[in-house]
């Protein structure tokens, strides 16, 4: 028997995404993910300090001088929002795998908190290092 020729049957189109209306939610998971995605460049930028500092004196005062100007210190401050940020995000995920905040209160005071927690945290960070310094 030869198979038989299935009818065509016009598929429904998904949703295209200027059809939804942006959320705290929506916002907060594609922070997430390039935040995340942003974590590698910071890795490499640890890995350079190290290298740098396993090489010896001159190749670390090399790195610590860029690390040290304006430029390096803004990168260093940006680089620890995307982690607090990335953290603050996976522990919103760990709760929802819980089975906690799925009501909509939650998932909007959790997604605002996010990003309100990560600012807080990354402040207090490098306000506890300049004044340890």
């Amino acid at each position: 028997m030869a198979p038989t020729a299935r009818p065509t049957v016009a598929q429904p189109m998904s949703p295209h995404l200027q059809i939804y209306r942006w959320t705290w939610t929506m916002a907060m998971s594609v922070f997430h993910r390039v935040t995340g995605t942003a974590l590698y460049g910071g890795t490499a930028l640890v890995a350079i300090w190290l290298v740098a500092l396993a090489s010896g004196p001159v190749a670390y005062s090399y790195v610590a001088g860029f690390f040290g100007s304006l430029i390096g210190r803004l990168i260093l401050f940006v680089y620890t929002w995307i982690l607090m940020h990335h953290m603050l995000g996976g522990l919103r995920h760990l709760a929802w795998d819980f089975g906690i905040g799925f009501d909509r209160e939650k998932r909007l005071a959790m997604s605002r908190l996010t990003l309100i927690g990560s600012t807080a945290l990354t402040i207090v960070i490098w306000a506890v290092a300049l004044l340890v310094r």
